[in-house]
């Protein structure tokens, strides 16, 4: 009864004003646009001087781990909370948000990318407001490929990344033919090794929801993963997540790198990138079977419905998902450096597509991403990097840490895929105990 009171009455705020000298916490991820958004709220402080923001900002996994403690067990710690696709859909069915489908007309939801509203969304409800928006994608680096007599296609396939690896591999001149996640985590290495999975014929559950880590495809995957990484990739990758190839790709470490959409701008901009004008853009690679490598996931801003501050954490989501926050990023940096992936209205802009030469492949990414239909065959599950099942947290890691070992030479591949079996099919087990 006291958590359902809780809930009310922090729903009931939502349409009231805030309290005078408020102050509420930001919980997010810290990836560059994130950070650009802290540096950049002192604009929303000026202009609401009632309501004064803390920042908590957390490395990927520590950030989940964190906020889904937060928001379940309704401790109220946090009034913003920076959270995906995975989690949204769950989470409201659960009551843990606050619907936020009264944002005010100055957000324009209309103007969202319908795929980005869609998975925010619960029965036509939009629960989080979506800050980027992100599929992946194929960068490579443009002169090594013309030194190297190699054109990258348009739609690569994954043998064209395996044999372009390994020509473009030069660590004795400071380039390694690849870059890609090593680091354990559900959103990390299972991100990619998922959507990899999908694009090599397999699938992470049958419709009997029996793990598929005993499948040839899987094998697949895994051995094309972890070859591309020992054979031509980076010392030390089985530590490196989104943000430290973001870093090695930028200062010119990496011939090639698949990842988020969302490091496009990063890298195109001469200010944080030391590749700018020689980084290019294509599709993820596929394998020929009718599914390409590109994931479709938004982070988004939420409000927990445990808030009692949510009035004032509503002002500030639909502030900094909106077209007005957009607008001052454009003033600040450019138009290059505008949270993508989101709105309809920054791909019309005539400014933005002059100065982001990703635009269309950003834009093809998304289209060509179907998290409803992730697999070729059947599938009992919704997600292409992730499964929409709350277990997924707890597989996702510990799958995640049990093929990190295959780079860190501490499990063959084989082992590696018959522990992930074995291991999953436990957790299901205990799940519906």
């Amino acid at each position: 009864m006291l958590l359902t009171a809780l809930a009310v009455s922090a729903m009931t705020a939502c349409s009231g004003a805030p309290d005078d000298g408020v102050s509420i916490t930001v919980a997010t991820v810290n990836n560059s646009d994130m950070m650009r958004l802290k540096t950049l709220s002192r604009e929303f402080e000026k202009t609401h001087p009632k309501i004064h923001l803390n920042w908590v900002a957390l490395e990927e996994n520590v950030l989940r781990q964190r906020v889904t403690t937060d928001v379940a067990t309704r401790a109220a710690q946090f009034d913003v909370v920076t959270i995906g696709s995975y989690e949204v859909p769950m989470w409201a069915r659960q009551g843990w948000l606050a619907k936020l489908d009264q944002l005010g007309p100055d957000y324009a939801a209309n103007d969202l990318i319908p795929a980005m509203r869609q998975a925010i969304s619960v029965d036509g409800i939009q629960y989080a407001a979506p800050f980027n928006g992100e599929s992946s994608i194929t960068y490579y680096r443009q002169d090594l490929f013309r030194k190297a007599g190699l054109v990258m296609p348009a739609e690569p396939k994954w043998d064209f990344i395996v044999q372009a690896a390994r020509k473009l591999h030069a660590p004795a001149h400071g380039t390694y033919g690849i870059c890609l996640r090593g680091k354990a985590g559900w959103g990390e290495n299972m991100s990619l090794l998922n959507t990899m999975a999908h694009s090599f014929g397999a699938s992470f559950f049958d419709m009997n929801w029996r793990p598929q880590f005993d499948t040839p495809q899987w094998k697949t995957t895994v051995e094309t993963w972890s070859g591309l990484i020992r054979d031509f990739g980076p010392p030390g990758a089985v530590a490196n997540g989104f943000n430290e190839n973001l870093s090695l790709f930028a200062s010119a470490k990496c011939a090639m790198w698949i990842d988020s959409t969302v490091g496009a701008p990063v890298l195109a901009d001469p200010r944080s990138s030391g590749v700018a004008d020689k980084v290019g853009f294509a599709a993820a690679p596929d394998a020929g079977l009718g599914r390409r490598a590109s994931w479709l996931w938004t982070w988004a801003l939420a409000v927990p419905a445990a808030s009692r501050k949510a009035a004032a954490a509503q002002q500030f989501v639909a502030w900094a998902t909106g077209p007005a926050y957009a607008k001052l990023v454009a003033s600040r940096e450019g138009w290059g450096n505008v949270p993508p992936g989101t709105r309809i209205s920054l791909y019309a802009n005539p400014e933005y597509r002059k100065l982001a030469p990703y635009a269309e492949v950003t834009l093809a990414a998304i289209a060509a991403a179907h998290p409803a239909d992730p697999a070729i065959r059947p599938v009992p599950y919704t997600g292409i990097q992730y499964v929409s099942i709350p277990e997924w947290q707890g597989i996702g890691s510990e799958t995640g840490r049990i093929f990190s070992g295959v780079l860190a030479g501490t499990t063959t591949v084989d082992a590696a895929l018959a522990e992930a079996q074995s291991a999953t099919l436990r957790q299901m087990a205990k799940a519906r105990k």
